[in-house]
């Protein structure tokens, strides 16, 4: 049997019909690449477990207000004085618009709050001496890192 040539309509279809083809590849592949991208970019964001210093909280204060502003007080423990790895644990630590937030810093071979409170003085005075640092972001997002507060 012999075969017919193409006709003058399935050139057509194939003409019109194969750049779409090649356009969905390039979208499907250009989706992907993208959907990999957001994936890698989400998975890569440095957190506080990326820092030096072994940050480990050990007391954690904040109030039930969720209209007004929200405080929140911690107390954590670190290896050394690495005084920029503490200003960036504090950078990253969660903070509310018009809230407030404190960290206590100390050295975790030594005695530590087990518990934050509010109010003027935040945990027992008997800490106080330990503290190495003190974090705070307030209610306008100005930060201020203290070294030895209590001193």
């Amino acid at each position: 049997m012999k075969q017919s040539p193409p006709s003058l309509v399935s050139h057509l279809q194939n003409y019109l019909f194969y750049p779409y083809m090649k356009l969905k590849h390039i979208l499907i592949a250009l989706s992907v690449a993208l959907v990999g991208w957001f994936i890698y970019d989400t998975l890569s964001i440095p957190s506080v477990d990326d820092l030096d210093g072994n940050f480990k909280e050990v007391a954690m204060y904040r109030n039930e207000n969720n209209t007004g502003p929200v405080v929140r007080i911690y107390a954590v423990t670190v290896e050394d004085t690495l005084w920029q790895q503490m200003q960036t644990y504090g950078d990253m630590m969660p903070h509310t618009k018009y809230g407030n937030t404190k960290i206590y810093y100390f050295l975790n071979n030594k005695p530590v709050p087990s518990e934050v409170h509010p109010g003027g003085s935040n945990f027992e005075e008997r800490f106080q001496e330990f503290a190495v640092a003190r974090y705070e972001k307030d209610a306008m997002s100005q930060v201020s890192f203290v070294q030895y507060p209590f001193r």
